[in-house]
């Protein structure tokens, strides 16, 4: 695939338009227990049947994060077994990654029965396999119905009935890595190319999904700050600061992860396969718009900026990893507000440089309440990195990861992310699953 620099302005357009109508997609709840469930609910639907049994077989970070997080949609409920028994019960294939949308009482009663019984859902963790994958197994009548999904949320590679494969191939399931097409073509993009889209580019191609975005991700901040929802992150700070924007940027980004990773039932429009991430990266910028009395014809083209340099700095990493994939979405954002206050490419670089000198290494230790902390904590320094760059002020190069130029410290943070950190992952989902003892 040829850069976007060597392409028409016409092809540079519709490429970006692709990419972002491709990543800007509705998802209810956290991605990884709705991924489980959209698995489940294809599983029985190729089973023509309701299951009597489920085997799933999940990589670590899947598993690491539907710990903790509630399936929305689901009464409260918990987990990897809860998530492939809701998607059996009730779930829509067709919906994908709204697949719990529907779910009714009765669908909730029967989920609950059917994990009551001994043996009904097992889980298993799948190793030498993505960072993203999971397997399903629903047997009933003597018939047995697989899928596999692995790298991206929606990424059917497999599926079969009775061991005849309808969709994919097991070879290609087998062959499955992170480090996809997808994402070598996401990292051939540049920062002068996003900028250059931002200022001249045409986003008609991509305007509906924009706008959900900002949409769909505004309802849930308001629904995070309006009610008690997880551990009201993004209440405290607002109670603490109303009258700062920056404050206020970091409060509606993580109101909208106190709601969603306590199950509330409002769907988000994700980036990077993430709701998070697609929260961190369009509230913020919705914000400083608010400020600094942005139009919104130019708030939508910072928006398509801000996501394009999450995706952008994300595609170096992988879907899942132990680097909190906010950090990404916080650099998108703090380069889109940098690119409204009128700053340089320069000034946008160095926003980015300041932020992931600041807070790359912060981990990711599942799905959970907590999320919502960080995500402020990674806007907040997306923003003094952007108060830094507009006084010329950044970190240098031979500063620890940082390197000569802004492409090359994306990628420097992007192999820690994906290479570095991969002994980081397995210890904590040791830790989180009891298998270390942090005493010994």
């Amino acid at each position: 695939m040829p850069s976007e620099s060597e392409l028409s302005p016409i092809a540079r357009d519709e490429l970006f338009c692709g990419i972002l109508n491709r990543e800007l997609v509705c998802a209810l709840g956290c991605t990884e227990p709705i991924a489980v469930a959209y698995a489940a609910a294809l599983a029985r639907e190729t089973l023509g049947s309701e299951p009597d049994h489920l085997e799933l077989s999940c990589s670590g970070n899947i598993i690491k994060n539907v710990k903790s997080v509630t399936v929305p949609n689901s009464g409260g409920m918990r987990g990897i077994e809860a998530a492939a028994a809701l998607g059996c019960m009730g779930g829509d294939a067709d919906s994908a990654l709204e697949v719990l949308e529907n779910l009714t009482d009765r669908d909730r009663a029967r989920a609950r029965e059917r994990l009551a019984q001994p043996g009904f859902a097992q889980v298993t963790l799948a190793e030498g396999v993505p960072n993203l994958y999971i397997q399903v197994v629903a047997a009933a009548g003597g018939h047995e119905a697989t899928v596999v999904i692995a790298e991206h949320h929606t990424d059917v590679v497999y599926r079969a009935l009775d061991g005849k494969a309808i969709e994919g191939s097991i070879e290609a399931a087998a062959q499955a890595c992170d480090f996809t097409e997808r994402a070598h073509e996401d990292a051939q993009l540049s920062l002068k190319g996003i900028v250059e889209f931002a200022d001249s580019g045409d986003i008609t191609a991509a305007r509906d999904a924009l706008t959900r975005q900002m949409t769909l991700n505004d309802a849930i901040s308001r629904e995070g700050l309006a009610h008690p929802w997880g551990a009201e992150v993004g209440r405290t700070i607002l109670a603490s600061y109303p009258d700062d924007a920056s404050c206020r940027a970091r409060a509606r980004a993580a109101a909208g992860s106190d709601a969603r990773m306590s199950g509330c039932a409002l769907p988000v429009v994700i980036v990077c396969g993430s709701g998070n991430q697609g929260i961190t990266a369009s509230l913020p910028v919705m914000e400083y718009a608010q400020k600094l009395e942005v139009e919104e014809e130019r708030l939508l083209h910072a928006l398509a900026l801000s996501d394009l340099v999450s995706i952008h700095v994300k595609s170096y990493i992988g879907a899942l990893s132990a680097f909190c994939g906010a950090v990404c979405a916080a650099c998108g954002a703090g380069a889109a507000i940098t690119w409204m206050s009128g700053g340089s490419l320069e000034q946008i670089g160095a926003t980015i440089v300041n932020t992931l000198a600041n807070v790359g290494g912060i981990v990711c230790d599942g799905a959970k309440s907590s999320c919502a902390a960080k995500i402020s904590a990674a806007v907040d320094a997306a923003i003094l990195g952007h108060d830094m760059a507009m006084a010329g002020r950044s970190f240098h190069a031979g500063e620890g990861l940082v390197q000569e130029t802004i492409e090359e410290t994306i990628a420097s943070m992007g192999y820690v992310g994906r290479v570095g950190m991969k002994p980081t992952d397995v210890e904590i989902l040791n830790i989180m699953i009891g298998k270390t003892d942090v005493d010994a």
